[in-house]
């Protein structure tokens, strides 16, 4: 009896790392997830431990590979962006995976916009508002500034997903969509390296660019398997919807970052947009896609961490919050701003401290959190939709689609728009799988894999 042919995923986020197999339709047939603790780089900032990872990895392919039960065919994977693995010419890695978390120099970043025309122009034309270490070719600059011993000890910087693809197959490269996330490496206008990466001399540390369809046929552990460069994951989860949608939509993908992908906009970013923290992803064939992100998933957890300590509830008690439609109405018809963020940095009204007087119970609070974290997600999705009139649905996936109140508060604030939710937790997996096989996506996709369901317009009597 012949063994089930699949393709294997390792899919790796900041906090969850997973291995999935889909069969020939992606079906998933297996999945793990794993976590590490954090270690930290030489000035004490969490980061991610390569080493764990790379242990891991391995070993649990390996297991999967040498267990008789499935015949792996293909392997692909998807991480998350802004992050590069430095390698000497031994193939060595000579950092630590400098987390996008961790504050650059000011001076450093002052230097570097005095140098290259500005702040303002370089984000237009890179596409990436200023974000320090989010912004990922920064990074570079700063070690090359900084460490000039270890820069000069770097033959190839990977990104992320193309290192993990470097671990099997021994060849670096580079491809579109790490390339295009926000990085400041890329310049949008000319469709190439911008010009102070040439200028620099980064462009000599960055592998050759491919497609993200690129696979590489190898032999491993004595078998033959296809393998692919890896992809970024923001942009990897919008494949399935691309693939199986022809008409124009915006896809919400929820989670740490709440990120609003618009892949019918080719528009130059504005001033405006860039103001508002809009920004381009890369699509895996080097086109635009218009985003807007913010940090609503990780402020949501500190916030509610607090909101437990305050009331003294259990974490966890917040997932059975239901929207309750009285409550919101009396919480609008005197509006305000009540807690004080600490993790998002777009513009709105800002107080020193946040004041939770005004609410007896923890439903409140949390109604009034989910109020003030929505008015956010309505400006950065409106800001991701642009001028394209033509978009009328909206897809919505990742963690906050079991969040009632959230999802009521999408149907009230878009009921012009088709919304539907996806109970998929695949996700940028998928993706992952897909783009690395030759098998069309019929139209009914999403319909059937997806659990698509139905978000019916939320009308109120305000």
């Amino acid at each position: 009896m012949s063994k089930q042919k699949v393709t294997a995923v390792f899919d790796i986020g900041k906090t969850n790392k997973k291995f999935f197999l889909f069969d020939k339709n992606y079906q998933e047939v297996y999945r793990e997830y794993s976590r590490f603790d954090e270690i930290e780089d030489e000035d004490g900032h969490p980061t991610e431990d390569l080493e764990a990872l790379k242990k891991w990895l391995k070993t649990r392919f390996d297991e999967i590979l040498n267990s008789g039960k499935y015949n792996i065919i293909a392997i692909n994977f998807s991480t998350y962006g802004a992050s590069f693995v430095h390698l000497d010419k031994h193939g060595k890695i000579v950092t630590p995976l400098y987390n996008y978390t961790k504050p650059l120099p000011k001076e450093i970043l002052e230097e570097f916009y005095a140098t290259y025309s500005g702040e303002k122009q370089i984000a237009c034309e890179t596409a990436s508002p200023q974000n320090g270490a989010l912004n990922s070719g920064m990074q570079l600059y700063w070690i090359k500034k900084t460490k000039p011993e270890i820069f000069k000890q770097i033959k190839y910087s990977l990104h992320f997903p193309q290192y993990l693809s470097y671990l099997f197959t021994g060849i670096p490269l580079s491809e579109f969509t790490s390339i295009g996330c926000h990085t400041n490496l890329w310049n949008f206008k000319t469709n190439a390296y911008h010009q102070w990466v040439t200028q620099e001399g980064i462009d000599d540390k960055l592998p050759p660019i491919v497609s993200t369809k690129t696979s590489i046929n190898m032999t491993y552990h004595n078998k033959k398997i296809k393998i692919g460069v890896g992809i970024h994951d923001s942009s990897s989860a919008l494949l399935p919807y691309v693939f199986s949608k022809k008409k124009p939509f915006l896809l919400l993908s929820t989670g740490t970052w709440s990120i609003s992908l618009n892949p019918f906009n080719d528009e130059v970013l504005s001033k405006k947009d860039l103001e508002n923290n809009c920004l381009n992803y890369m699509r895996i064939d080097g086109k635009r896609v218009k985003a807007t992100r913010f940090f609503m998933g990780n402020e949501y957890r500190i916030q509610v961490e607090k909101l437990g300590a305050f009331y003294k509830k259990e974490y966890g008690y917040h997932r059975k919050v239901k929207f309750n439609k009285k409550l919101y109405l009396r919480l609008i018809s005197n509006s305000g701003i009540y807690f004080k963020f600490e993790g998002i940095t777009l513009k709105r009204k800002q107080i020193s401290e946040t004041d939770l007087k005004p609410f007896p119970t923890f439903e409140e609070a949390y109604h009034q959190l989910m109020i003030e974290l929505m008015l956010l997600q309505v400006q950065t999705i409106k800001m991701a939709i642009g001028t394209n009139k033509n978009i009328q649905q909206i897809y919505i996936d990742g963690g906050f689609t079991d969040n009632d109140v959230f999802v009521k508060l999408m149907a009230y604030h878009f009921q012009d728009y088709k919304i539907r939710t996806s109970k998929s937790s695949l996700g940028s997996a998928l993706g992952a799988a897909m783009v690395i096989s030759d098998k069309k996506i019929k139209s009914n996709f999403l319909k059937e894999n997806y659990k698509l369901e139905k978000l019916p317009p939320l009308l109120l009597d305000v």
